[in-house]
């Protein structure tokens, strides 16, 4: 489980239509820990391209997110995204980072990012990123895992 981290430039491309978060090809890409994410500045793949992962059972680019949704919420008022869990299967390859980016879109716009802390090596393994939100309940103080990729509260 990593911490999730959204590009500062994502919503005001969300929001112009110039990312289309269910409609466009989202991808999913490993990155080493060579990368140094800086939200503000980053906002498009070429700024991250440079440290792709690569290795046996990865395909450069990354993986296609598939099922993806977009949905609303009316009783929490929260928009949710989310999409399939992805694998790269019997994969051997090293990654600190899980990059979301547009494949669709000019310039290919990054979305977010998953930092696991620690750099990932795997040798002839399945990687799957599973799309989970976990969140503590400010009433109770329990936490609480659920599917999605991306909340918003209104």
């Amino acid at each position: 489980m990593g911490t999730y981290y959204v590009y500062a430039s994502m919503a005001n491309k969300a929001l112009t239509k110039q990312i289309d978060l269910v409609n466009d090809t989202i991808k999913v890409a490993l990155v080493t820990g060579s990368y140094v994410p800086n939200t503000d500045t980053h906002d498009e793949w070429n700024d991250v391209s440079a440290f792709e992962s690569n290795g046996t059972g990865y395909t450069a680019g990354g993986n296609v997110l598939s099922s993806k949704t977009l949905t609303y919420d009316s009783t929490k008022n929260e928009w949710t995204w989310d999409a399939a869990d992805t694998t790269w299967t019997n994969a051997s390859v090293s990654f600190r980072y899980a990059v979301l980016y547009d494949d669709t879109a000019t310039n290919k716009p990054l979305i977010a990012y998953v930092d696991f802390d620690t750099t990932q090596t795997v040798a002839n393994q399945d990687v799957t990123i599973r799309w989970e939100i976990n969140y503590q309940d400010p009433d109770s103080g329990s936490f609480f895992f659920d599917a999605g990729i991306l909340r918003v509260s209104l």
